[in-house]
């Protein structure tokens, strides 16, 4: 299994996990890493960059990044000054629920953030406040382990997300993203998403990029983690989710869309990076 896939157990009656307060230098920190469940980060103090999808954030105290899942991402704290921050990762089936006669959903803010590519949100002093209480209090039921203390921390972290889909429906919360890459890193990033079925290797992008093969890997791994054929690979596994979910088109017809070579091929590097074949990726 790739070492920048994080794993979680998708059969877990509580699809919910979190990483309290965690300081990581940039000698620890984890590599890119690509899971299923949405992923909330907060920043407590110290600094760093996140590469998110197509996209380099710059992440200060009192920022909240919103991660939707199946998103490649990576965190790069500061040399000096590493950031001090929650994670928190939960599967977006544990926060559905009924309507109850409203359009309204705890998972708007994660679409949002999708749709836009834009991933952090800035916070006043007040909303700060709330989120810490938020994430205190679900961090003293799981130590404590009180009878009940899954569903309260369910109920605080709806209330987080109440929280946020307030803020954003408020104002324009939402900050572009940092301008650390040059322009023809950005797109040819994007250029990857559009063309995922045609040739992507080293020689045709850094031709594409106008710069040398060197120069390319080099600046490419140093901002997203990831060499470029990872990268790639893992884009289009992605999709290949995407397609299988959303569609009834036939697995080699996905394979195919998404630029594998042959069928062989993708069931080898599905399975690789999701732990199930296609056929049982598109049963459950």
């Amino acid at each position: 299994m790739n070492p920048y896939r994080k794993q979680f157990d998708a059969s877990t009656a509580f699809p919910f996990e979190y990483v309290y307060r965690d300081s990581k230098s940039a000698q620890n920190e984890l590599p890119d890493h690509l899971h299923d469940w949405h992923e909330i980060v907060y920043i407590y103090s110290g600094s760093g960059t996140f590469f998110i999808d197509q996209t380099f954030v710059a992440a200060e105290p009192g920022d909240l990044l919103l991660i939707p899942g199946n998103t490649i991402h990576r965190s790069f704290p500061d040399a000096v000054d590493p950031k001090l921050s929650t994670a928190l990762f939960f599967s977006g089936t544990l926060v559905h629920g009924s309507t109850l006669g409203d359009t309204f959903s705890y998972m708007r803010c994660f679409e949002l953030a999708k749709r836009q590519r834009r991933y952090k949100l800035l916070t006043t002093d007040a909303e700060r406040e709330q989120i810490e209480s938020f994430i205190e209090s679900i961090h003293s039921e799981h130590k404590d382990k009180t009878p009940g203390y899954r569903h309260a921390s369910l109920i605080q972290l709806q209330q987080l997300l109440l929280l946020v889909n307030r803020m954003m429906s408020a104002t324009e919360q939402f900050q572009a993203a940092s301008s650390i890459a040059p322009h023809w890193m950005t797109s040819i990033l994007a250029f990857i998403d559009k063309n995922l079925g045609e040739p992507l290797g080293l020689a045709q992008l850094a031709a594409r990029a106008a710069v040398t093969p060197a120069h390319f890997s080099r600046l490419f791994k140093k901002l997203t983690g990831l060499n470029v054929t990872e990268y790639v690979t893992t884009k289009r596994i992605i999709r290949a989710k995407e397609l299988l979910a959303e569609t009834d088109s036939p697995i080699a017809e996905i394979a195919q869309l998404c630029g594998f070579e042959s069928l062989p091929h993708f069931h080898r590097m599905f399975k690789k990076m999701t732990g199930l074949t296609p056929a049982r990726y598109k049963k459950i």
